[in-house]
This record gives structure tokens, C-alpha cells and sequence, in this order.
């Protein structure tokens, strides 16, 4: 296959484009969603011991930890530092019936839809304080609730979808349009599986890009601990929750303790430090922001002098005219080329100047595809571009 076919035939990301894409932290009532949300924002969320303390749900952006970021501005000291972010939105729980409309069912999974990316917490600790929904813990159950009521929403959405086309279609053949696509994806939910992991064809993904249903979504599970497990790295439910997870799409997996990660809030950073080490723990916070923002398909360029140390956050894929656009739309429209090397680059040779003495500063046009960690300067020609904008 010639690299020109290759490229025509490249499959789209599933998902909305843009660079501004939203986690949203779901699961059944009680589980530790919003004590996760209180760690990850460092904010004051009321977490409750009873159904439905979340109903509007909270929004806030997080900073990306990123090592390189902090070893750039170590570097250039600039006056002005700007991480990547994530947001991050905190859905009230969810429970059996939702997609009929049980436990305001219908307003949660609206939530749901206007966010990109799930956070799938699941609790994995006995506590006879805190109740749970279901009567009991099953990690493996309450999965399904989530992925089955998702599921059930998505076949209403595209059994409505056909509805309409079948309707305009009736007298006119020609006007099918996306039909024959959408049967397809409705067969597939109808046989219990989600969208997302399969292998759908480009024309397939683009139709399935309007239709933004649940399933299509990239789910992180972030699994709740006791202390006393996380700290040991043991549970009972853990094994059958793993398998289980493998045979069915095999998303990522992340442990965690609530209550771990709230003592470590209250701590100094020394305190935290000290903790930790003692406990031989981490905080898993920043693994978990860091896998919620790749898996959303996003990544960061940087920008460096010493005024600014910017991330630049893209999604995968982009080329250098579109993430110029990111720092401003004329970059993109009067773009001429981007110089780049990469952070790897950077590390090896200590400086730029360093970098250009040794051939691996580049220049690259319109084709070239961003990587992540790229450290750029964008070359435009803006001159006239405000004129023809009036």
C-alpha cells in the first residue's frame, strides 16, 4: 500500500475534535466520586452518605503534572508559567433504571453526554456506614448497571435516529443517507456491546462522531480502596473485577484509596512525604490526571523563552498549521512553518543553541504532524490577515 493510500484511509478519532475536552467522574451513589473530586481539585464538594448528594454537577480544570513542564521552567526561569489542564466534572450517581429515567436518570446521563471522557469509579471496600445502593459491594455488578443503562440510552438515541430517516426516506430512496451505517451500530448495541474498542471503518466513526453516544466514550476505571488494601496492594474483589474488565474491551484499570488521598489533602507536603514513605505509598492522583488527558487522545507542544513556559494542549494527530491555530487562529491562517525539537532532544543537548549544534533543531511545513513534547516556535505571516477579516 502506497503511503499516499495509507494516509486517505487513516481512521478518525472517535470523539469530538477540539483540544477543550471534559472528564466526567461517574458511578452508582456512594462509591467515592465526589471525594475523589475533592482531591483532584483540591475544592470542598459535599460527599455525603446518601444518594443523589451530587446533583448539579461540579466543574473544575486540574493541572496536568507534567516533569518535563517543571524541568522547562527550571530552565528558561520565565515570568510566566501555564501548564496543561484537564476538566473535570463531578455527575451525580447513577443508578438501575437510569436510562427510563430512575434516580433523575435522565439529567445525569445528559451530563454524561456533554462530557468526552469517563471516569468510572467503583467501590472496592466494605463499610457498614456507608451505604450502599445495591445492598451490597459487588465491583463486577455494579459495572454492568453503568455500561448496561449507557447502553440502553444509546439504543433509544439511534432506534430515533433511523425513525426519523426511515421517515424521510419512505418516498425517496435516495435520501437513506447514513441509514445502512446506523442499523449497523444499532445491531452492534443490541448484541450487549459498546461502542468504543471496535474496529469500526472511517465512514462508520464519522457517522458515529454525530451521533455522540455514551458508549463511544473512553472509560478509565478508577477502583476505590481501603486503606489498609491500597496500602498492601490486596483485595478480594479485585481479581474478578480484572477479569471482567479484560474480557470486556480491557480499558485501563487505576487503584486508589479516598480516604488515603484525603489525609494526604490535610497534610503539609513534608507531613505527605513522610506518610508516604512510611506507608510505602503513593498519591495516585497524578496518574490518574495524566490517564484521564491521554486517554482523550490529548497531547502538549511548548512554547519557551523567558517570558513564557506554555503547554499547548492538541489532540493527537494534529498538524503544525492547526496547533499554531491553537496560540492563534492568524498563526494558522498565515502559517509558513513550524521549528521544532523535541524534549528528548532538549535533555541530551542542555540548551537550543546546543540542540541547532547538533543538526536536530528542524523546520517542518504544512504536512508535519505534532508530537507530543515538541518544543516549537511558530514562523507566520499575519501581515493583511485582519484586513481580509473585515
Amino acid at each position: 500500500m502506497s503511503k499516499r493510500k495509507a494516509e486517505v484511509e487513516e481512521i478518525p478519532l472517535l470523539g469530538r475534535p477540539g483540544r477543550s475536552l471534559k472528564m466526567g467522574i461517574v458511578g452508582v451513589p456512594n462509591v467515592g466520586k465526589s471525594t475523589l473530586f475533592n482531591c483532584l481539585t483540591k475544592l470542598n464538594i459535599p460527599a455525603e452518605n446518601f444518594p443523589f448528594c451530587t446533583i448539579d454537577p461540579n466543574v473544575a480544570r486540574v493541572n496536568v503534572p507534567d516533569e518535563r513542564f517543571d524541568i522547562l521552567c527550571q530552565h528558561h526561569n520565565p515570568a510566566s508559567k501555564v501548564p496543561a489542564d484537564l476538566t473535570v466534572i463531578d455527575i451525580a450517581g447513577l443508578v438501575r433504571g437510569a436510562s427510563a429515567g430512575e434516580g433523575l436518570g435522565n439529567a445525569f446521563l445528559s451530563h454524561i453526554r456533554a462530557v468526552d471522557g469517563i471516569f468510572h469509579v467503583l467501590r472496592l471496600f466494605d463499610d457498614e456506614e456507608i451505604v450502599h445502593v445495591e445492598g451490597d459491594v459487588n465491583p463486577v455488578r455494579d459495572v454492568d448497571i453503568i455500561t448496561t443503562e449507557l447502553r440502553l440510552k444509546d439504543i433509544e438515541a439511534v432506534e430515533k435516529n433511523i425513525a426519523a430517516l426511515e421517515k424521510v426516506s419512505r418516498g425517496d430512496p435516495s435520501k437513506q443517507g447514513d441509514l445502512p451505517v446506523i442499523r449497523t451500530i444499532l445491531e452492534h448495541l443490541q448484541a450487549g456491546k459498546e461502542v468504543r474498542g471496535f474496529p469500526w471503518k472511517k465512514n462508520e466513526v464519522e457517522v458515529i462522531n454525530t451521533l455522540e453516544l455514551l458508549t463511544a466514550k473512553p472509560v478509565v476505571y478508577l477502583v476505590n480502596l481501603s486503606e489498609a488494601d491500597f496500602i498492601r496492594k490486596k483485595n478480594k474483589y479485585l481479581p474478578g473485577l480484572m477479569k471482567f474488565v479484560q474480557e470486556h474491551g480491557g480499558d485501563q484499570v487505576i487503584p486508589f484509596c479516598g480516604t488515603f488521598e484525603s489525609k494526604l489533602q490535610q497534610m503539609s507536603s513534608e507531613e505527605a512525604a513522610a506518610y508516604c514513605a512510611e506507608v510505602k505509598a503513593i498519591s495516585m492522583i497524578p496518574r490518574i490526571i495524566k490517564t484521564g488527558y491521554s486517554c482523550l487522545q490529548l497531547v502538549h507542544f511548548f512554547t519557551c523563552g523567558s517570558d513564557e513556559v506554555r503547554c499547548w494542549t492538541i489532540r493527537k494527530g494534529t498538524k503544525a498549521p492547526d496547533a499554531a491555530g491553537v496560540i492563534h487562529t492568524d498563526f494558522r491562517d498565515g502559517f509558513i512553518c513550524a521549528e521544532v525539537y523535541s524534549y528528548a532532544d532538549f535533555i541530551q543537548h542542555g540548551s537550543e543553541g546546543e540542540v541547532k549544534a547538533a543538526g536536530k533543531y528542524k523546520q517542518h511545513g504544512k504536512t508535519y504532524v505534532v508530537e507530543d513534547g515538541d518544543i516549537m516556535l511558530i514562523k507566520a505571516n499575519t501581515a493583511g490577515l485582519n484586513k481580509k477579516k473585515k
